[in-house]
């Protein structure tokens, strides 16, 4: 049993680490305006904060949220107001020269990009269905290790991924014309990914 549930539970993160969410799309731009070397701090902070996100929450953290349903609600708001100031920095951001790694902006910090997983829709969805479908993977606590460990090595592929596919645009995107329209574009997608959050409210 708990073999086949590893197997499915492999196969669930794959595909939501890997798909377009507000984390990918931010790591796609951020490749793409500071370099990859520039974002390293920014994908550190997504694996390591949703990886702790999913023990905190498998570990009881959850209870709370059930207990209090209005802090759903709050952090749920708290993250759609984020994200509209970060599609606007994203649209706003200017590239930064590939030789000297110099631009007006910055990229996302380690901190920064942590603290976002706990105003992340997509973040929320994933614990979610991480905890409560997954739970029989082994016996407890032995679950959640195994569950923050996958988490570990899936978030971290994933968030090379996305860096690196950002980075190489930079060799076909040369100019700051070029740069500026993608980020828009970029900034436009990720207020797309609020569509699920409004249709839960």
């Amino acid at each position: 049993m708990s073999q086949s549930v590893l197997i499915a539970f492999v196969m669930f993160a794959v595909v939501m680490f890997f798909t377009p969410g507000p984390n990918n799309i931010m790591l796609l731009s951020s490749g793409l305006t500071y370099g990859f070397r520039r974002t390293v701090p920014h994908m550190a902070g997504i694996t390591v904060g949703f990886a702790f996100m999913v023990g905190a929450v498998g570990l009881g953290l959850g209870t709370v949220f059930i207990a209090y349903p209005v802090l759903q609600t709050i952090l749920k708001y708290i993250g759609v107001a984020y994200l509209i100031y970060l599609a606007a920095a994203i649209a706003m951001a200017e590239p930064s020269s590939p030789e000297s790694g110099d631009g007006s902006g910055r990229p996302m910090t380690f901190w920064g990009a942590a603290m976002f997983q706990w105003v992340n829709a997509k973040g929320w969805v994933m614990v979610i269905g991480t905890i409560t479908a997954y739970a029989a993977i082994a016996a407890f606590p032995w679950n959640i290790a195994i569950q923050v460990g996958l988490s570990l090595i899936l978030g971290t592929l994933s968030c090379i991924a996305w860096a690196l596919f950002g980075t190489a645009l930079r060799a076909i995107l040369t100019s700051r014309q070029a740069v500026r329209a993608f980020n828009i574009v970029m900034a436009i997608l990720l207020l797309a990914s609020l569509y699920p959050v409004f249709m839960d409210a």
